[in-house]
């Protein structure tokens, strides 16, 4: 599933090539696509015609764009979405799910979604304002690299928490944004272990954590994020290229590229962890 690098790439593509657009018509290619929305397909299309596209936000690995009188449309990639920015003469994807076709005539904005794990939808936000957070995102957390994310009680938040770093960090109530990948990067570099309890961590330590987590997902963005196939691509349909940089995450079987010992996987809550078995030990039973 795409994490925070890889939505900021989408959303920064939607700034250049959709904001500032009118709406002129709306096709909904397939029911799951607008299943988060009250009234359908018909209530979307019908909500988002004549209106102009703002600058889009993101909160964590959510994406939204204000659309005035307190409106927004939201978009979550799921596993396999993408937002593309196309030519209309352009053949369509046999998995498109959603068009949406502009009053100046140029390019259309596609939703693609092999899964249809994603989806968009219009809803209200918190405050007629173009950063508010629309209702359904108000409990994402701010993500490390938003500049109002508040260091110190991530810190203080992680360690009162009766649980593990790794189920820690995926928590979105806590920090979002970052999800497999991302996670187990933040804890090679940190050389902590998925199942340390965060009780155990000193303030440094959390705080070492997060700089880590904020550095790996600063790199890949940098380079477009994550590609491992293509399911995640940018608004142009280009690949990240992240994957070639990864020091923990799909090196099973591989040397460390620290200590040189083989690189675990492990089976964690229906997916994999991957660390190093010397650098990150196993906290004691």
């Amino acid at each position: 599933m795409p994490e925070l690098p890889e939505v900021e790439v989408v959303r920064r593509g939607l700034a250049r090539w959709a904001a500032g657009r009118t709406v002129a018509d709306v096709q909904v290619l397939h029911p799951r696509a607008v299943r988060r929305q009250a009234g359908g397909a018909d209530e979307f299309a019908a909500l988002l015609r004549g209106r102009t596209l703002g600058t889009p936000q993101r909160r964590g690995k959510y994406l939204w764009v204000p659309l005035g009188d307190g409106l927004s449309m939201i978009g979550h990639l799921g596993m396999s979405g993408q937002l593309l920015v196309q030519e209309p003469e352009m053949a369509d994807s046999v998995h498109l799910r959603a068009r949406l076709r502009f009053a100046d005539g140029g390019t259309e904005l596609r939703f693609v979604d092999q899964r249809t794990f994603g989806g968009l939808a219009v809803e209200e936000a918190e405050a007629d304002d173009p950063e508010a957070t629309p209702l359904s995102l108000a409990h994402i957390a701010r993500d490390p690299l938003d500049p109002r994310f508040d260091d110190g009680a991530f810190a203080r938040a992680l360690r009162a928490k009766r649980t593990t770093v790794k189920r820690a960090l995926l928590d979105q109530t806590l920090v979002s944004g970052v999800g497999n990948i991302y996670a187990d990067e933040a804890l090679w570099r940190s050389r902590l272990h998925f199942d340390r309890p965060t009780a155990t961590l000193t303030r440094p330590a959390a705080l070492e954590l997060l700089g880590h987590a904020r550095d790996v997902m600063t790199a890949a963005l940098a380079v477009g994020g994550t590609s491992f196939d293509s399911m995640y691509v940018n608004v142009n349909g280009e690949s990240g290229y992240f994957s070639r940089d990864l020091d923990a995450y799909g090196r099973e079987g591989q040397p460390c590229r620290r200590c040189g010992t083989l690189m675990r996987r492990d089976a964690w809550m229906n997916r994999s962890s991957y660390s190093c078995p010397k650098c990150q030990r196993p906290p004691r039973a």
